[in-house]
């Protein structure tokens, strides 16, 4: 009996599954080994998933019959999982290129901050931008991420710092997520900075006792989706017992716990993630020993953000004991004001360069590892039956070349595809 799909792509040099025994994520000598096919295909059906994957001449044998929507002849070229970013905070209006001056000269990302810049200057205008302003920018956005290669992207609101603001930013979120191909992890940030005129006593008041119930309520009601709850724990901002308290009220609620944590001074953030079982923890520059030892035992995922160490030139994060520890990395572009970069390409690389990581490191980090920190590995993040058909098919003849060439992933994606449809197509790459 044939059958009718809606995509094949065949003949791959190479196709990284990264893996292919339903990992939830991949740890020490795991990324080190990625599930590599030389000479591959992928088949996605009508539902956008991945219904056959291997050798070319073993998914012939197993199609005869099948009839194609769109067949890509990826000859020469190499087929990877579409790449996760995993930790954003892509809704904002006003312009802080002047504060990269400011930074180029000295000014530290606390003196920026003090100086009425930095998160504060940016929910000044966020909150003065109506929501359709906040959705063309957003979707401009997360189009240039999409066309770098990422199909799955975390989005933080945190730019209100008041109910009504992050309420707009999540409604926005969730409006992208409904009208855009990219995947979206959506997360309440409303912690992201104690608000002008409060302390932090009374901005934690203000999110347990009238943020988080709001919020609780249109998820309740089925007018908002949220999966994941943040909170900037950091000397100046928001301290640990501030942090648990709103960490657990919106565990409470079902989010999950995906936090910024041990930034800029160490806060034993890792200890209290762990403690509280959060999914993820961001940044950590300045983890200590313990709290990697404990991130490890709790399967708590680590968000590195190389793009944030090297902009404010903070020491990078200690990603080769993490590793060697057990912990499951991950990585992010953590685009934001501060830190504007929409390539997990380039992320891949600084994370190499700068964190000492391998390329199948940094690979598995941006994919399996990633999706794990949004609670998404057993849908995105490897190439396998089941899972969904979100891929990226680059004109090299090994896959490293994303890696390798900096900046030149918009010469070498050809195609980018999310649930068997193509999204962004360039026919002028370059060859090598």
């Amino acid at each position: 009996m044939s059958c009718s799909y809606k995509l094949l792509i065949k003949n791959a040099k190479q196709v990284v599954l990264v893996c292919n025994n339903a990992e939830k994520y991949l740890t020490k000598s795991g990324m080190q080994n990625l599930c590599v096919i030389e000479n591959g295909s992928v088949v996605i059906d009508r539902n956008g998933l991945i219904r056959a994957v291997g050798p070319t001449d073993a998914i012939s044998r197993q199609h005869p019959d099948t009839s194609f929507d769109k067949v890509i002849d990826a000859t020469g070229m190499c087929v990877l999982p579409g790449l996760v970013d995993a930790h954003t905070h892509p809704v904002w209006a006003g312009d802080r290129v002047h504060e990269f001056a400011m930074k180029l000269a000295g000014a530290t990302y606390m003196e920026v901050h003090q100086a009425g810049g930095g998160i504060h200057f940016t929910v000044e205008h966020t909150r003065a931008a109506a929501a359709s302003q906040l959705m063309s920018s957003l979707s401009s956005r997360l189009a240039r991420m999409q066309r770098a290669g990422t199909t799955l992207v975390e989005c933080k609101s945190g730019y209100g710092l008041e109910l009504e603001t992050e309420l707009k930013m999540l409604e926005v979120i969730d409006k992208a997520r409904e009208l855009l191909p990219i995947n979206i992890s959506s997360t309440y940030c409303g912690a992201h900075a104690v608000p002008k005129g409060k302390t932090v006593a009374e901005a934690t008041t203000d999110i347990l006792q009238v943020q988080l119930p709001a919020l609780r309520e249109k998820i309740a009601a089925g007018t908002l989706s949220v999966d994941n709850i943040d909170v900037f724990c950091e000397h100046g901002v928001f301290d640990i017992n501030s942090t648990r308290q709103i960490l657990q009220s919106g565990k409470d609620m079902g989010l999950n716990i995906n936090f910024h944590g041990d930034e800029l001074h160490p806060m034993n953030s890792a200890q209290l993630g762990a403690e509280l079982g959060a999914l993820a923890i961001s940044h950590l520059e300045e983890v200590t020993d313990e709290g990697i030892t404990a991130m490890a035992k709790s399967k708590t995922a680590a968000v590195l953000l190389p793009t944030t160490a090297y902009i404010l030139r903070l020491p990078q994060p200690r990603a080769r004991d993490m590793l060697e520890a057990g912990v499951i990395v991950a990585l992010g572009s953590d685009f934001n004001p501060n830190a504007y970069c929409c390539s997990m390409p380039i992320v891949m690389h600084l994370a190499c360069v700068n964190m000492k990581m391998s390329m199948s490191e940094a690979l598995a980090a941006a994919t399996i590892n990633a999706a794990y920190a949004l609670g998404r590995s057993h849908t995105h993040g490897s190439l396998e039956v089941d899972k969904h058909g979100d891929l990226l098919i680059i004109n090299a003849s090994r896959w490293e070349h994303l890696i390798y060439q900096l900046g030149g992933h918009q010469e070498l994606i050809r195609y980018v595809i999310i649930k068997g449809n193509i999204v962004h197509q360039n026919d002028t790459v370059s060859s090598l």
